[in-house]
């Protein structure tokens, strides 16, 4: 193995002017990534540059297998923290040989909202907190603990520290140098309440932004989490019982909340979201019905509240924002596994466009 690792670890700018593209995309399911990789003649920066690809859609349940070609659009590029050099990580999003984007491109209308004067106007930044949780390969029960059993209660794991308490650091730091070499604006890591659960902060980010970065340091995550042999999951509650859920909780504001008098803004803002609630949860996220229950720091899925520093409210505005009289507030709906195009396109959507 470490002779494999001397050819991985090569310097190709000592030897070629020709770079790695690996190119990036959701696959059928709305939450696999897929990748494959070319040779570039020369290194690229500007995704407007790259060419067209394309993959056999009816192997990733995108298209059917008697017209299978799905072409892969180049939208933004990263540098590769795997392969170093001048080599980039490349997200992409999905169409037609026609052009036109397929039922899975959610970035296609995400970026169309962003586009929207109204909305490109307010400057609409976004940082999401992305929890996960790390599982042992062979019995897909949480790094750490016994095979079988479980660990002691909840209260000490949260920013634990300690061989007991926090399990799967090396991976965590692995991910968040990785990530800042990739130039995603990764703003944070810490364990979280449940053993082998983690959390890292995306962010802030403007409009369609947000989410290619957090599909990249997904991505990114995947490939560390396969180096080490370990399984992750995006599941918003992998554990039954008395366990916190996984959540990516998205805090949002616009250049009007950020303003003086902003706190008004975000009030009426709340409104709106509260409004909507029920179209909101159905886009945030598989399975959140099993997160969202009013324990474990949640509010229950069937209804809306929000509140000041209140981590059981659907949306929590910050002590910081109501004394400022302006910031940012925390949509605390969204699961783990949801889709950041369409969670932050639909936030402003609902608070900049939609119309009571």
């Amino acid at each position: 193995m470490s002779r494999i690792n001397d050819f991985i670890k090569f310097n190709l700018n000592e030897t070629t002017r020709k770079s790695i593209a690996e190119y990036l995309w959701i696959g059928g399911s709305g939450m696999d990534l897929r990748s494959k990789a070319r040779t570039l003649p020369e290194p690229v920066t500007d995704p407007a540059k790259l060419p067209l690809w394309n993959f056999d859609g009816s192997s990733t349940d995108q298209a059917p297998g008697d017209d299978s070609e799905v072409i892969l659009r180049p939208q933004a590029i990263f540098r590769d923290p795997f392969r170093g050099g001048s080599n980039i990580l490349v997200m992409c999003d999905t169409y037609t040989p026609a052009g036109d984007p397929i039922p899975t491109n959610k970035r296609f209308s995400a970026d169309k909202i962003f586009n929207h004067p109204d909305v490109a106007a307010e400057e609409p930044w976004f940082g999401i907190e992305q929890e996960y949780t790390l599982l042992q390969k062979d019995t897909k029960w949480p790094l750490g603990w016994p095979v079988g059993g479980f660990p002691g209660p909840q209260g000490p794991y949260y920013c634990g520290v300690g061989a007991d308490k926090s399990f799967g650091r090396d991976i965590v730091d692995a991910h968040y140098k990785a990530c800042l070499y990739a130039g995603i604006n990764i703003s944070g890591i810490n364990g979280e309440v449940m053993p082998a659960q983690w959390e890292f902060q995306v962010g802030p980010a403007t409009g369609i932004s947000a989410g290619d970065q957090l599909w990249v340091a997904r991505y990114i995550l995947e490939r560390i989490t396969e180096i080490a042999g370990v399984v992750l999951s995006f599941d918003p509650k992998p554990i039954p019982g008395d366990w916190n859920g996984a959540g990516a909780h998205t805090n949002y504001s616009t250049k009007s909340m950020r303003n003086d008098g902003g706190i008004d803004v975000i009030r009426k803002a709340i409104e709106k979201l509260g409004l909507r609630h029920e179209q909101h949860i159905a886009a945030y996220g598989e399975g959140n019905d099993r997160r969202l229950t009013g324990r474990h720091e949640t509010a229950d899925i069937n209804s809306f509240s929000w509140g000041v520093a209140n981590r059981g409210a659907s949306i929590r505005v910050g002590r910081d924002t109501e004394k400022a009289g302006k910031g940012y507030f925390e949509d605390r709906r969204p699961a783990s596994n949801m889709d950041p195009y369409v969670v932050t396109s639909m936030i402003a959507e609902t608070t900049i466009l939609w119309k009571p």
